[in-house]
């Protein structure tokens, strides 16, 4: 690598005065640069803000609570970056950031609307910490097993995030840090450093990018995909996110589990191919088509020491491609699907938005995926603070996890629930799905998905499909005219210099 690449990198940038210390920072990403286009251009909406409720089971300093957050901020580096716009947008790292932190009294709080109104606040994405933290309460609650003492307190902890800076398992991580400087009293100890966006940074500077263009020019054909598992409908009178939730129970997801087990699938790739199944349905042929649909990855398959610790938005989103055959065996659509994600998990690091200008798809204005697999995988929570935290009288217990608004028409999540079921959470943007028409969908997954297991291995596709025989499948609006367009001029990392791209603005 050059000295030009090496200095664009990672140097001090900003002019050095005696009253303001020189502040670092890097290009944006590319997946960054899709990220800060689409919140521009849908304000106001939640778009790309995540959240993560939790009960807090026992005593509560607030005090400490704050200072032990505080002390998190100060140490991680991504919680004291924001963004610098301008011609060539940047994350800058500051010397300081505050936590927020607000307590709320349980009596006259609607948690939904509290919720949903945080969401739609957003972040000021100029300014460090892209992660704020509420509580609600406490309320007392019964205890589990009879003991003395009473009972015991409960306050709600909800954590709201935004995606161009920090992804679910980066906040598991830095939750796990939370809890640490919780117990020590509000001072995260030690000090060991690690990976961060820097360092992610002179990562992607280094990498070749003619590979991965290579490889994804190759993976993806030239054939315009079905990219929604929809047909066309009228307008929804509707508006907002919405979300359709259906759920196997934890016999029917271990049948499932063992059924995929038995094939050399992972569970991610049988929901793959059951959207792939809905994808073809939509396109109303008794032939062939091909079929395209965004996979999400952890973005920590890739070869950097201690990838897994750092914290950053290195969750994305990858196209799938496939041509599916009425007539071909279940078999061998999963053994496609399983490879074609095994021979992606090398270009992680590589962004949609990268995949459709490598393969023309930008300049024609063809998309290859509006929909969103995925199944949602996250570090052991707490390890082993359980105990300490025990110790204390302290109990942590997830309840929910709020998916951002959809960058898509729809996005099926997937969960795995604590007592073995599995979760399915279809968020659809309200304009373009109606709630009618998610419930819909994410009901055909749910039937299928049950189906499975019951075939053999001479199941072809039709027969698989079958189950649907009789119903209609959903429908969706078209999409909104566009409107003004959001302009920046990008220098990103991950092989590639200055270059200049538009995106609309609904």
């Amino acid at each position: 690598m050059g000295r030009r690449n090496r200095s664009r990198t990672a140097r001090d940038r900003a002019a050095v005065s005696p009253d303001r210390p020189a502040r670092v920072y890097v290009p944006v990403t590319w997946q960054q640069y899709d990220l800060l286009v689409d919140s521009f251009a849908h304000r106001g909406t939640g778009r790309h803000v995540e959240q993560l409720t939790w009960c807090w089971h026992g005593p509560l300093d607030t005090e400490r609570f704050t200072a032990a957050w505080q002390s998190v901020v100060d140490r991680e580096t991504v919680l004291r970056s924001g963004f610098l716009w301008g011609t060539r947008p940047r994350v800058v790292f500051h010397e300081r950031a505050h936590a927020e932190v607000v307590r709320h009294p349980a009596a006259g709080v609607d948690w939904r609307e509290l919720v949903e109104r945080d969401r739609l606040r957003g972040f000021d994405l100029r300014r460090p910490c892209p992660l704020r933290i509420t509580l609600v309460g406490p309320t007392s609650q019964a205890p589990a097993h009879s003991r003395p003492g009473g009972a015991v307190p409960v306050t709600r902890v909800l954590v709201t995030f935004h995606q161009a800076l920090l992804d679910t398992w980066s906040v598991f991580i830095l939750l796990e840090e939370f809890c640490r400087a919780y117990l020590a009293g509000g001072v995260l100890p030690g000090g060991e450093r690690r990976p961060d966006l820097r360092d992610w940074a002179r990562w992607l500077e280094r990498q070749d990018s003619a590979p991965a263009r290579d490889f994804w020019s190759r993976a993806v054909p030239g054939d315009a995909p079905v990219v929604l598992p929809l047909l066309p409908g009228p307008a929804t009178a509707q508006s907002g996110c919405g979300r359709a939730q259906a759920r196997l129970s934890a016999a029917e997801a271990e049948r499932l589990h063992h059924w995929a087990a038995a094939r050399a699938v992972p569970d991610s790739g049988v929901l793959q191919a059951v959207w792939a199944l809905l994808l073809y349905r939509a396109a109303r042929t008794e032939g062939t088509a091909l079929v395209g649909f965004g996979v999400a990855v952890s973005g920590r398959g890739v070869a950097m020491d201690s990838v897994e610790r750092l914290l950053g938005p290195m969750r994305t989103c990858l196209p799938m491609v496939v041509r599916i055959d009425p007539d071909h065996r279940m078999g061998r659509l999963l053994a496609t699907l399983r490879d074609g994600s095994l021979d992606m998990a090398a270009y992680e690091w590589v962004s949609a938005g990268q995949i459709h200008e490598w393969t023309g798809r930008t300049a024609r204005g063809d998309r290859l995926l509006d929909s969103l697999v995925a199944l949602e995988s996250t570090p052991r929570p707490l390890g082993d603070l359980h105990a300490e935290l025990a110790d204390a009288g302290i109990r942590l217990e997830l309840k929910d996890t709020r998916d951002a608004h959809p960058a898509f028409p729809v996005a099926l999540v997937a969960h795995r629930g604590g007592d073995g079921s599995l979760n399915l959470a279809l968020a659809h943007d309200r304009a373009r799905v109606s709630d009618a028409d998610a419930e819909l969908l994410v009901g055909h997954c749910a039937r299928l998905l049950r189906r499975l297991p019951a075939t053999t291995s001479t199941t072809t596709v039709s027969d698989v499909l079958s189950a649907l025989d009789g119903d209609e499948p959903p429908r969706g609006a078209p999409p909104r005219r566009k409107g003004n367009a959001v302009r920046l001029r990008l220098r990103s990392t991950g092989g590639r210099g200055a270059v200049e791209r538009a995106a609309s603005e609904s």
